[in-house]
């Protein structure tokens, strides 16, 4: 099974790629993938792409996965600055264009997945939310993510849609860090992706609001222009398309694209 996902990916990934089969580019003159693949990708992909790249490196042997997870914004900046990568997977559009319109891309990005804000509250839900009004309640503490970063953008979106005027308590940098806040107890609610909220079930609650609908966000990925390994980096982004990759990201949550 895997053996025969392994061809059709290499055949999706792999065809055209010129240099395909130099070694330094993570390939074999058999067509095998090998070697490292590094993969930015947004902090919200981290549960979902950790699977991923196992299934890929079981797809590939001799091929290795490494992540770097972090807010879309920050991994944008790292790769135009030249830090070294294969692939990057974005929480947004606006992150990606940073990234297309600096000449950084291998080709043209693709929509994978992809995702809606949820308000994430403590297991239980012990102060009742029901919607995002009920934030502006008195004594009720509300992370949200820095408005630079896919999930902030995204929560000022749903906010002015509700006509909420909402000062949180604290911004973070990605949407775990939102998260982790509602799971220590340092906040009373967050806005955060569905995904995230049902990976942390145990702790959290995911209450839904009508207008995530006007905030979801599209995941696009692409291989980058001086990936160290180029054949790596287009067959992961061919597996992301796959059917078994996108099996798993339905799994967590995602929407299809």
């Amino acid at each position: 099974m895997r053996t025969a996902v392994a061809a059709l990916v290499a055949v999706a990934g792999l065809a055209g790629c010129g240099g395909g089969d130099d070694p330094a580019q993570g390939s074999t003159g058999d067509g095998r993938v090998t070697g490292t693949v590094t993969v930015f990708a947004a902090a919200s992909l981290t549960d979902s792409f950790t699977r991923i790249g196992r299934d890929f490196e079981d797809a590939y042997p001799g091929s290795s996965v490494t992540f770097n997870f972090a807010g879309s914004s920050a991994l944008a900046n790292q790769i135009n600055q030249g830090a070294p990568a294969d692939v990057f997977a974005s929480a947004a559009s606006r992150n990606m264009t940073t990234v297309t319109e600096a000449g950084n891309a291998d080709g043209t990005p693709g929509t994978f997945a992809r995702n809606q804000l949820v308000i994430a509250v403590p297991r239980g839900n012990p102060t009742g939310v029901t919607g995002l009004a009920d934030l502006t309640r008195p004594g009720v503490k509300v992370a949200l993510c820095a408005e630079q970063v896919p999930c902030g953008v995204a929560a000022r979106t749903a906010l002015d849609a509700a006509g909420v005027a909402l000062t949180p308590v604290t911004l973070e940098q990605d949407v775990k860090g939102a998260l982790a806040k509602v799971k220590l107890g340092e906040v009373d609610a967050a806005l955060v992706y569905r995904t995230d909220a049902r990976a942390a079930t145990a702790d959290v609650t995911g209450v839904e609001f009508p207008e995530s609908a006007r905030a979801v966000n599209d995941y696009p990925i692409v291989a980058l222009r001086d990936a160290p390994n180029r054949a790596g980096a287009r067959a992961f982004v061919a597996y992301v398309r796959s059917a078994p990759a996108q099996a798993v990201l339905a799994e967590a949550g995602f929407q299809a694209p």
